[in-house]
């Protein structure tokens, strides 16, 4: 959606090793924002962003206008199910028809190709993948890694919203999935525990939280009681004003504090 980092980068460069063409789309999408949310200050910077772009090799940068993609009188929305209930879908509702709708209209446009998304969006991920598979659409998805800033906090636009003490107290998400990474790894395998280690260090900063949860990897599904060989331990919360997200998938990501 714009605002871009060395983490939206990081996706070009994927694509480049995977592609001989790179198209980014520069487009922040109102259909996935609610009343409230941070539509009309949400950071835009387009010539900075196709700056850095053609920095890392972009061939060519898509960038309409809300008119474009929603023309006049279009009514169709595409919704995806269970995946996009839990977590952010609970807090942020119809926030995942207006992602899955924006896609699917990109990827009309591109065609068939191969695909990179951030994996610190998770569950974006999911509802994408899931989508591409149960509408037959021919893209390859390709999830990347978080990119973290030198001290571990995931890049995200947003951060530039953060005050300095914000900016601090925020450190505590990825210090929380830091050392339940580490439990996990020494053999912890209590899903609530493991919660429990994450969300400590949260909760001494944030002004609210919207969860702090191990999740089954592939389907989202809650985990009653123990955490199997692989799961992603995903938290949501706020820090003055400014929503971040942060995960560890566990037992494939190594711990995210290094």
């Amino acid at each position: 959606m714009g605002a871009l980092h060395a983490g939206h980068l990081a996706l070009v460069q994927e694509a480049k090793r995977r592609a001989r063409f790179v198209v980014a789309s520069v487009f922040v999408n109102p259909t996935q924002f609610g009343p409230g949310e941070d539509l009309s200050r949400y950071p835009r910077d387009l010539e900075g962003d196709v700056a850095k772009l053609a920095s890392v090799g972009a061939d060519a940068v898509f960038a309409p206008e809300p008119s474009e993609m929603y023309p006049r009188g279009e009514q169709t929305r595409v919704r995806v199910g269970a995946l996009a209930e839990p977590l952010c879908g609970a807090v942020r509702p119809g926030h995942f028809e207006g992602v899955a709708t924006v896609v699917a209209k990109l990827f009309n446009v591109v065609g068939p190709c191969v695909a990179v998304f951030g994996r610190k969006d998770y569950q974006q991920l999911a509802v994408i993948r899931q989508m591409a598979r149960d509408l037959f659409v021919p893209v390859e998805i390709v999830g990347h890694p978080i990119v973290r800033e030198p001290d571990g906090l995931a890049m995200s636009s947003r951060n530039a919203y953060l005050t300095p003490d914000e900016r601090a107290r925020a450190l505590a998400l990825v210090h929380g999935l830091d050392a339940a990474a580490r439990r996990f790894a020494a053999g912890e395998r209590r899903a609530r525990e493991l919660e429990r280690v994450a969300r400590e260090p949260v909760e001494r900063v944030a002004t609210s939280i919207d969860y702090v949860e191990a999740r089954d990897a592939d389907t989202l599904a809650p985990l009653a009681q123990e955490v199997g060989p692989r799961a992603v331990l995903a938290v949501a919360c706020r820090v003055g004003s400014t929503r971040l997200i942060d995960n560890v998938v566990l037992g494939e990501d190594p711990p995210p504090l290094v």
